[in-house]
């Protein structure tokens, strides 16, 4: 869907530094915390925020590791000439057109050679006001055989009416490196989001990447594609969704197999109970051997829709992609085998939610893990179940 990129300002006032998160206002916190961010936490290896267009904080804490606004960045390493603009064509639509025009801001990471960071490091886009357009552009180098984790976290305030989020990302995974990637939404009811991603990684490297949205988001449309460049790399999506009523969600993920002994996996979990959503996967084999499976499963409570499209493609021999979707509501046999065993019908519901969204498998910090327990309790306990 397109979107009415004049509606949005661009150019308001930018925010003051702050040099300790902890003091931003209490609504704000609670805002970042239902984003995977808490501002008291501090077993981190850096944090980053934004707000609107301004770089308000930035802390680093471990040596070997980078951190800086992005035009920071391109000042430092005159424009970055091998990774800004070197996966995503600014051409290619309006969103990356404005994106061009409209640079407000971002991060740049880049862990160096050999270095495992085991805190993760913390990042944060904030918006606040009206019709606020923020537009970012992020780069995230790890090098040969170095080990990262960043928990990105996204939110508006609670008085940002209307908003617009475009937020692209380069990332670079290098030989025998990791990079897991945790990404939290928490937007609002008439906010338009449109992330923009890409990345390759080479031999022996590793992408993870978690996706988690459990609060309304007026539209929302995101498709990262990963490019697994060289021999026994592998890309993971894992996703947990729900879409409330007044959701508009378009969001999946691509991964490009091209080279010898790959592996892709995309995993996706999405619950509506009122919104409307397509989920998409794609895995292609531009090599062989190589492994992909996608797996796509829908729950519908309430009036909502999902449309799942799962693609995979291959001309080759020697490759092994598979798929698996399915979408419904909850069994009345389950609800049935779970009152047999004490619990009432509501009980045996969320049971059953519970287990559906269950995020065990991200290998979240056990901070992060807690607060979205708690979130999807909260829904759990909704009238909408």
């Amino acid at each position: 869907m397109s979107v009415d990129l004049s509606r949005y300002s661009f150019s308001e006032a930018g925010s003051d530094p702050i040099a300790d998160l902890g003091l931003l206002p209490s609504m704000d916190q609670v805002r970042l915390v239902a984003a995977g961010i808490d501002v008291k936490n501090h077993d981190v290896s850096g944090a980053f925020m934004q707000i609107n267009k301004s770089d308000v904080h930035c802390d680093t804490r471990q040596e070997g590791l980078e951190l800086m606004g992005i035009k920071q960045a391109l000042k430092k390493y005159d424009g970055l000439p091998r990774h800004f603009w070197k996966l995503l064509n600014p051409d290619k639509n309006e969103i990356t057109r404005m994106a061009r025009e409209n640079l407000g801001g971002g991060y740049f990471v880049r862990v160096h050679k050999g270095v495992k960071i085991e805190e993760p490091l913390q990042s944060c886009m904030f918006i606040k006001g009206t019709r606020v357009g923020q537009c970012v552009h992020n780069i995230v180098i790890v090098e040969e055989g170095a080990e990262v984790h960043i928990l990105n976290g996204c939110a508006t305030s609670h008085a940002a009416e209307e908003a617009l989020h475009l937020g692209l990302t380069e990332y670079y995974v290098e030989k025998g490196a990791k990079l897991t990637f945790t990404m939290v939404h928490n937007w609002g009811e008439k906010v338009v989001v449109r992330p923009v991603s890409a990345g390759q990684v080479e031999a022996g490297g590793q992408f993870l990447n978690n996706y988690i949205l459990l609060k309304t988001v007026g539209d929302l449309e995101s498709y990262p594609v990963i490019s697994l460049v060289g021999e026994e790399a592998v890309a993971r999506f894992n996703s947990v969704i729900v879409a409330p009523t007044g959701s508009r969600l378009d969001c999946g993920n691509r991964i490009e197999l091209n080279a010898p002994k790959t592996r892709g996996e995309v995993i996706a979990r999405v619950l509506t109970t009122g919104g409307n959503v397509i989920s998409r996967g794609y895995i292609g084999a531009g090599a062989s051997p190589v492994k992909g499976h996608l797996e796509c499963k829908g729950l519908i409570l309430g009036n909502g829709t999902i449309h799942t499209i799962p693609e995979l493609y291959s001309c080759r021999d020697g490759v092994e992609l598979s798929h698996e979707a399915a979408v419904g509501k909850i069994a009345q046999e389950e609800i049935e085998y779970l009152m047999a065993r004490g619990l009432d019908e509501d009980e045996a519901a969320s049971t059953i939610v519970r287990g559906f969204l269950n995020v065990d498998i991200m290998g979240l910090p056990k901070q992060l893990q807690k607060a979205i327990d708690e979130q999807i309790e909260t829904l759990n306990s909704s009238s909408a179940l």
